[in-house]
């Protein structure tokens, strides 16, 4: 649920940014909203990614400069994620830019 509400906060914020100025048509509109909500997919994969590498950090405690393999899973785990959230947002910039054409 937390994830959900900072999703909708940084749509949110991307959207007043973009009141600056008003789109000519609907599907302007339409397609600006898609490309700020992949701005908001992007910024919390990016985010949730960072966190996970953070914790996988805490994993090996040691400073031998040997990653431990939990370490290691973990920061795949983080690659992922930030892997998976940039396909999804170029997916959705990739839809405005057809609806804005």
């Amino acid at each position: 649920m937390k994830t959900y509400a900072k999703f909708m906060a940084l749509a949110l914020v991307g959207a007043a940014a973009a009141c600056n100025q008003a789109p000519d048509t609907a599907a302007e509109a339409e397609a600006e909203a898609l490309e700020n909500q992949a701005d908001a997919i992007r910024a919390q994969g990016e985010e949730t990614a960072d966190a996970m590498e953070a914790q996988a950090d805490n994993l090996d405690p040691r400073v031998d400069g040997v990653d431990s393999a939990a370490e290691n899973a973990q920061e795949d785990k983080a690659q992922t994620v930030r892997e998976r959230a940039d396909a999804k947002a170029d997916a959705l910039d990739a839809k405005a830019d057809r609806i804005d054409k």
